[in-house]
């Protein structure tokens, strides 16, 4: 596929044909704090019990149904999940699509 002027990609990129980081390159070597990281979480696991977690979450409920708004965002993030962003042009666009659509079926 490369003719013989034509540099290697590996030698350019530091990847392999497939695209996967070839030999010698350095980033090849993934994160460095990961295995830490991992022991640390485990230590975290192994450490805290189902109980802990039902305190922790009690007092979290507390909290927010006392009014603390940083507890209320925490808790509606972790039973709701991350509110999606959406471009509100678009889903007006969208809306307005399927209301000609319905229009259009109630008149035949």
């Amino acid at each position: 596929m490369n003719s013989e002027s034509e540099p290697s990609p590996t030698v350019v990129s530091g990847r392999s044909e497939s695209g996967r980081f070839a030999p010698g390159n350095s980033f090849a070597r993934g994160n460095p704090h990961a295995q830490r990281v991992g022991a640390l979480r485990s230590a975290l696991l192994d450490a805290v019990t189902e109980d802990d977690v039902r305190e922790v979450l009690a007092a979290l409920i507390r909290e927010a149904k006392d009014g603390n708004v940083a507890a209320m965002r925490e808790f509606f993030s972790r039973v709701l999940g991350q509110p999606e962003a959406v471009d509100i042009l678009n889903r007006m666009s969208e809306l307005e699509a399927l209301l000609e659509h319905a229009a259009a079926e109630a008149t035949r």
